[in-house]
């Protein structure tokens, strides 16, 4: 969330904050006019307050005025029927300001974050910085196929029933592909935690709307998530929600920063929006697993941190032998709470593209000032932790990417070296 006290500080020499965020509005391609309707509804709140005060003082001296009259035998009705009407000026501010308040802070959850100053300006995708490609794009003798007709041919990916007991953008992996599911899972854990130094974590697979409000999914992004009708619980659309929200309303010690996470969970997103996209196959699903790395640090360090954090990524990728690229995101691709955001992009041989299968952000207090968590410096006042996340990695792309990237001419599929082991030592599918 957007510090509102930043917004209405007046600059003392060159550009101000809200001139900047006004900016980066514009940059996101979102309208701007949200912001002079926050400053109008804050300014209106600030006045209320003043005149609650004003009228609040007055009173105190009309009171103490009363006293002396009633010590003196004189009539003080008058003044005790000036009190009572400045009693209910001053309630009737103060309700209207906090009416206002309701309203700014509202509206301040539906701004997004203001991009740092190394993101691209940019409309959409096109914008988007190549930073370095990794690998030269796999390629055959022959037709490379696309995974779910390797994964049907070889029946461990069964589509159709599984429209048939629950419905599209659902799968069942069965044999090698469970196999490799469960086993992609594990060596993503096995790395982050014991090469990379996270704590691993399995989170709940439901949250309370407080939760994804804290994260950023609620209110704007309120119809992608699932909710379990007639409660406040929701499925989970990454595990950065209930793991961010860890912390939420604590304070924590400087000396603790920064704590890194990997979470296993599935996810769950209804994918409003993406009529059209991705229809077969696994790449956009209502259900998937994924490996998400979270980092809450010191301000000072969070982007040294999103650096190491995407290279933490980066290595799932490598150790697979898998060519992939990182992108910079640009002002309009960019998340609604991310201030910088690396892409890793991993080559489809069967789409003959490169596709997402990582996006690494740091949010810088974004999360925390919604989620109010802070930490406490040796006799400072609290501040705003930074937090970070990626995905280390989407699970199913990274099998589809496995499938593809490995697929032989008789539609056989090669196991990565570093996966067998987590395959019983198989080295093919068959």
């Amino acid at each position: 969330m957007i510090d509102i006290k930043l917004l209405e500080k007046k600059a003392e020499t060159g550009t101000s904050y809200y001139d900047e965020y006004k900016q980066s509005l514009i940059n996101r391609g979102a309208s701007a006019d949200i912001l002079d309707t926050v400053m109008g509804l804050s300014k209106k709140r600030r006045e209320m307050i003043t005149e609650a005060e004003t009228a609040k003082a007055n009173q105190n001296k009309l009171s103490g005025e009363i006293g002396k009259l009633k010590r003196e035998g004189k009539d003080a009705s008058a003044i005790l029927a000036e009190v009572d009407k400045l009693k209910s000026t001053v309630k009737d501010l103060e309700a209207k300001a906090a009416e206002a308040d309701l309203e700014v802070t509202n509206l301040l959850l539906t701004m997004p974050n203001k991009p740092h100053s190394s993101v691209p300006v940019g409309s959409d995708e096109k914008g988007n910085k190549i930073l370095k490609t990794v690998g030269t794009p796999t390629s055959f003798s022959f037709k490379a196929k696309e995974h779910f007709e390797l994964g049907e041919k070889l029946n461990i990916i069964d589509f159709e029933r599984a429209g048939k007991t629950t419905g599209t953008r659902f799968a069942f992996l069965k044999g090698a592909a469970a196999a490799m599911e469960r086993g992609l899972i594990q060596f993503m854990m096995d790395l982050h935690s014991q090469k990379h130094g996270y704590t691993e974590m399995i989170p709940p697979f439901m949250v309370n709307s407080n939760s994804l409000l804290g994260t950023g999914q609620f209110p704007k992004f309120k119809e992608d998530v699932f909710n379990l009708s007639g409660t406040d619980l929701y499925l989970i659309p990454t595990a950065e929600v209930p793991v961010t929200n860890y912390y939420n309303n604590e304070i924590l010690d400087e000396k603790d920063l920064p704590q890194s996470f990997c979470a296993y969970s599935p996810c769950f997103r209804s994918e409003a929006g993406s009529a059209g996209r991705d229809t077969r196959g696994l790449i956009r699903q209502h259900q998937f697993d994924k490996v998400e790395l979270m980092t809450f640090c010191h301000p000072d360090k969070s982007y040294e941190v999103h650096e190491a954090l995407t290279t933490h990524a980066e290595q799932v990728l490598l150790d697979l032998e898998l060519p992939f690229r990182r992108m910079l995101l640009c002002t309009g691709d960019m998340g609604f709470g991310a201030a910088k955001t690396h892409d890793l992009e991993v080559w489809l041989p069967g789409q003959g593209a490169y596709r997402e299968i990582s996006s690494c952000s740091n949010f810088e207090d974004f999360q925390a000032r919604r989620a109010n968590i802070r930490f406490r410096s040796a006799g400072g006042k609290p501040q705003f932790v930074h937090t970070l996340n990626g995905s280390g990695l989407a699970v199913g792309r990274t099998l589809v990417a496995i499938l593809e990237n490995n697929q032989r001419e008789d539609g056989s599929i090669a196991i990565p070296k570093a996966l067998q082991k987590y395959m019983a030592g198989k080295t093919e599918i068959r």
